[in-house]
Parts: structure tokens; sequence; C-alpha cells
């Protein structure tokens, strides 16, 4: 048909950090899980605005910082990527996605870049997502099924020693 277009997927936003509480539930995982001194945390800048940041070292064999979410439901089960509002520093981060409920095991990552000093929106289909264990990748491991999500993270690694800083307004999914 002449003039018709594909309908625009829905979005379904996860989390928008208007409560204090959501903020509160993303957990520090660094490399002092291996003897490096890297640290991070995830906290709120102001109404609405989540902020991933802390310092990377990579005395001690370390090299990565990160915050997950605990393992919950949520509504992903017809998502085709994940669409994140974020403000980088120059900085490339990952989004890593968890499908059980183990603290180690096999998470999918995917990696971003987004401009430094600007509000942009970052989508990652769900095709652009590695299957790694502590950092490596994994093969013959499932592509990323969107049911069974469990944790979201963030994470900066591959040796980006120095301050990080990157700004979060919310994190969906777009579905079909």
């Amino acid at each position: 048909m002449a003039g018709s277009s594909a309908p625009s997927p829905a979005r379904i936003v996860l989390l928008d950090f208007d409560d204090d509480a959501e903020a509160a539930l993303w957990k520090p995982v660094d490399d002092g899980v291996m003897g490096g001194v890297s640290r991070s945390s995830l906290t709120l800048t102001g109404p609405g605005i989540a902020r991933f940041g802390g310092d990377v070292s990579l005395e001690n064999f370390g090299g990565f910082a990160s915050v997950r979410t605990p393992p919950r439901a949520w509504e992903t089960a017809n998502a085709t990527a994940f669409v994140l509002r974020v403000r980088g520093d120059g900085h490339a981060y990952k989004f890593a996605v968890r499908t059980d409920d183990r603290f180690d095991g096999i998470q999918y990552q995917s990696r971003f870049t987004p401009r430094p000093g600007d509000w942009s929106e970052v989508r990652l289909p769900l095709d652009s997502f590695v299957p790694t264990f502590r950092g490596r990748r994994i093969p013959l491991v499932p592509s990323l099924g969107p049911s069974h999500v469990r944790a979201l993270g963030l994470m900066i690694s591959d040796r980006q020693a120095g301050p990080f800083e990157l700004l979060v307004d919310w994190i969906a999914v777009e579905t079909r």
C-alpha cells in the first residue's frame, strides 16, 4: 500500500528511577570479588535520574565495576530490544542481563558508547547480547530469550581505568 508504514514498536518502561527504592535495589559487583580495588554504586542524583559512577582501577589484576538488580520478574516476554535513555562521559559501557537467580553464572552483555555530555536513547536489540561468564564469551549458549530475564545490570570494563559516570533516566524494552 502506498503511504503505509510499519507500526512503531510499543515501549514498556521497566525502571524510571522516580522511586528511591528502585535505585536502592542496585548493588555493586566490582572486581573486588577477584582481588581488585575498583568501586562503583548506583545512586539518585535528582528526581528520576540514576548515576552509575565510581572508579575503575587496574591494580591487583582488576579492571571492572558493575551494578545489578536482584532477580525478579520483569515485563520482557515480548521484548525485541532494550532501550536506555542515558548521558555518557566518553566511556564504553555494557548493559547486562541475567536469566537465572544465581549470583555467578552466565550473563548476556551488549556494549554501548553514549555521546558524552548529551542525553540520548541507546537501543540494544536482543541479538546484540553476547553470552559471557566472568567476562569471557561462551560458545554454544542459546540466544537471550526475553521471557527469561531475571536481573539487569550496568558495567564498565575493558581496561578503562579512572573515574566514570553514566547517568540513566530510564530503562525500557521495545516489544513486538
